[in-house]
């Protein structure tokens, strides 16, 4: 098969979808891969790196579709992007289609074998490529919460960690998946007060094991989410349903009885969001203020540290990859795991979520 990466375009994302190693796997594998010139800089790796790596460096990302049958990247592709997918192409990307239905649609009408990161499963029905970078966003969320409740940014002027004689900043995670308990662990380690709300009690009883007194953990309900969001300094949003539409569990007159200046980061944001009130932003212009709430909701919070991103990305996503490469569609999907992440194929959606968040009929394979 001929797979290529191209650079990405989104608002300062420098990871990139295969590196080095990456395309001397698939090449050991008797594929041809392109690059596109320049695709992996942002990460550090030169194309020098991916010609000793046995790739062909292609000028124009239009040159590495036109080539390939099958495109690996790491973010949805831009509208500036659509035209460059040909019929029969496979796509092996996140892809984010239920807080996208033109691009779900595109991909419907050139007939787009499209895999998403995010829908694979693993034998434990975890989802491997997304646990990575949830577990960067989480992380990165506390440190960008930390900074936006400065006053300069609209914020309470809260220091998270408190000093002698001042009481601490309280965080409250909404979620306690991969992100959240990511987001929990730099927001201990930061001395703050946590407070964790989530609708599964298994998953409350093991955070409240691994974490003991330094965390309080919450049934989420509508009642204690207020009860949270009142006291609340900083705000995560982490809720995922794959390849759904996250669900809105703050409203917007939740906000107006926040304290002003208090900050949201939704993460969750590439799924639409858990906030009413929340909307794409980029790494440029990262902040709104609501309701007096300062909200953070950058899509693709993991670009601003692509090495560490990109090799935590790609050690999740390469295997399944070459597996598609190696057999087919049709051969690959046989694995049920890999099945869990095709979200379009044969001019159809045949993922349920995903189908569900966009109004289409679901279709079977």
């Amino acid at each position: 098969m001929i797979v290529g990466t191209t650079k990405e375009l989104k608002n300062h994302e420098y990871r990139v979808g295969l590196t080095p190693q990456n395309v001397e796997g698939y090449v050991n594998h008797g594929h041809k891969v392109y690059v596109e010139t320049g695709a992996g800089i942002g990460a550090g790796f030169s194309d020098e790196d991916y010609i000793k790596a046995g790739a062909t460096i292609l000028n124009s990302p239009k040159e590495v579709f036109d080539k390939c049958d099958m495109i690996v990247k790491v973010k949805e592709l831009e509208e500036c992007e659509y035209d460059y997918v040909h019929e029969g192409q496979i796509l092996y990307t996140y892809l984010h289609l239920a807080a996208n239905k033109k691009f779900a649609d595109l991909l419907i009408e050139k007939n787009i074998s499209a895999f998403a990161y995010e829908t694979i499963t693993d034998n434990n029905g975890s989802l491997p490529c997304l646990r990575p970078m949830s577990q960067i966003a989480g992380r990165l969320s506390i440190q960008e919460g930390a900074k936006y409740l400065e006053k300069g940014y609209g914020g309470r002027g809260i220091l998270l960690g408190g000093v002698p004689g001042v009481e601490r900043g309280q965080i409250v995670i909404i979620g306690g998946g991969v992100a959240g308990t990511s987001a929990a662990k730099a927001a201990v380690g930061m001395g703050a007060a946590v407070t964790i709300l989530d609708a599964n009690l298994n998953k409350l009883a093991y955070l409240d094991d691994i974490f003991g007194s330094s965390v309080t953990t919450l049934y989420r309900d509508d009642a204690n989410t207020l009860n949270a969001l009142k006291k609340a300094d900083l705000v995560i949003c982490t809720l995922l349903i794959p390849g759904g539409s996250t669900p809105k569990v703050i409203r917007r007159e939740h906000l107006k009885q926040m304290k002003k200046g208090s900050v949201i980061v939704d993460i969750s944001i590439d799924q639409g969001g858990c906030a009413e009130t929340s909307k794409v932003t980029t790494h440029d212009n990262p902040i709104f203020v609501e309701e007096g709430i300062v909200h953070y909701c950058v899509g693709n919070m993991p670009g601003a540290v692509p090495y560490t991103s990109t090799i935590a990305l790609t050690n999740a996503t390469y295997k399944y990859g070459l597996t598609i490469a190696d057999k087919g569609v049709l051969e690959a999907i046989k694995d049920k795991n890999i099945k869990n992440g095709l979200n379009i194929y044969n001019h159809k959606c045949v993922n349920k979520n995903v189908a569900d968040a966009l109004g289409y009929g679901l279709e079977e394979i």
